[in-house]
């Protein structure tokens, strides 16, 4: 069975557990699940059974789709994402991306809890993206092209959406919600960074660090998704103020940040 196949006969095995038809698609990134309990949940489907889905390994990521209604919208929310380093391919990484598209979404909106490199940040303090720095060492996109889908080349000169971008900062500015703006490195992981490779990260032209987003997004965009990403900044890799961090750390500082994020995304969707 060839991929395309796959991506088929995922969409059509969800079709058979839901008639949600959503135009947003949302995943959710470590400790940032709370914005599941905003939306008006409709059906819920275990990743184990859609046919070709990976399974999360990583505490904190439950691994349902959930269908429902957020901001007026209808939605399909992904609570539970899929990394490199658990050892799936990019391929395998970015699969639920291209079942969304099949699903019928226009917009992608993704949240991450990442590491900032920027001296200016602070723990807790959130970062909307504007743009990003691909460093894995393997690519969503190599191999054959699916020209169903997009191009051999896509454009990437706007991974992230301008309008989306310039309204979340609106919305943050309403609600009193300090927000930065700012480039996201992606890493393979699941180690954190060294403190020379945070001080490279930073020489290169990042603002935080992380182990995720960017191969969904690039997926997104070759289908011509426009995407919308959001930083909770957990620790900090800048000199002097490099911690010893666990996951543990990491989670509990993303669950209290997280309703601030949850009203940004929930306004901003409602809005589009």
């Amino acid at each position: 069975m060839n991929i395309l196949d796959k991506f088929k006969e995922s969409h059509d095995y969800i079709k058979t557990r839901t008639s949600v038809e959503p135009s947003i698609g949302i995943i959710l990134g470590t400790g940032l699940g709370g914005l599941v309990k905003e939306i008006n949940i409709i059906d819920e489907i275990d990743y184990k059974d859609i046919p070709h889905f990976p399974l999360s390994t990583v505490q904190s990521h439950s691994g349902k789709l959930i269908f429902g209604e957020l901001g007026g919208k209808t939605v399909v929310a992904m609570q539970g994402r899929f990394h490199f380093y658990e050892g799936y391919t990019m391929q395998e990484v970015t699969f639920p991306v291209r079942v969304m598209k099949f699903l019928g979404i226009e917009r992608l909106f993704v949240s991450n809890a990442s590491g900032g490199v920027n001296p200016d940040f602070e723990i807790g303090e959130i970062m909307i993206q504007d743009d990003h720095i691909n460093l894995f060492p393997a690519h969503p996109l190599i191999g054959k092209n699916i020209d169903e889908l997009g191009p051999r080349f896509p454009d990437m000169s706007e991974p992230y959406d301008k309008k989306m971008i310039a309204l979340a900062k609106e919305i943050a500015a309403e609600n009193n919600i300090r927000v930065a703006t700012g480039t996201y490195a992606g890493l393979t992981g699941p180690t954190l960074e060294t403190p020379a490779e945070y001080s490279y990260v930073r020489a290169i032209g990042a603002d935080t660090v992380g182990m995720s987003t960017v191969p969904e997004v690039i997926v997104a965009r070759h289908m011509d998704i426009p995407c919308f990403a959001i930083s909770i900044i957990t620790d900090l890799g800048v000199p002097g103020k490099i911690q010893e961090v666990s996951v543990e750390d990491v989670i509990a500082v993303a669950n209290k940040t997280e309703p601030s994020m949850t009203l940004i995304m929930k306004e901003l969707i409602s809005r589009v």
